[in-house]
């Protein structure tokens, strides 16, 4: 598939982008090319091929959901400018 130049213009306008006339037509190659490559990927068979979640073959490393800070509440609550029933107090900013 290739797209031409009125057709990146529409592709900028509706992604709000500025694209300069010097750049359309080099922008309609590198799309065409990469609709292109999507083409080729589409046309594979994947016939009995399982669906990985990950390329490689990885496992995450978690660490052990444990509290590592102390509780400063009661320090951070003396600095705020106001406070109530433990909750801090904002000013209103939405109407």
């Amino acid at each position: 598939m290739s797209l031409n130049r009125s057709e990146v213009e529409k592709i900028a306008h509706l992604a709000r982008l500025d694209i300069s006339e010097a750049d359309v037509t080099a922008y309609a190659h590198s799309l065409s090319d990469i609709l292109g490559l999507v083409a080729q990927m589409d046309a594979v068979n994947v016939h009995g091929v399982t669906p990985m979640a990950h390329p490689l073959d990885a496992v995450q490393r978690l660490r052990a959901d444990e509290v590592s800070e102390t509780n400063q509440r009661e320090k951070f609550q003396a600095i705020a400018p106001q406070v109530e029933a433990g909750l801090y107090l904002v000013p209103k900013v939405i109407e």
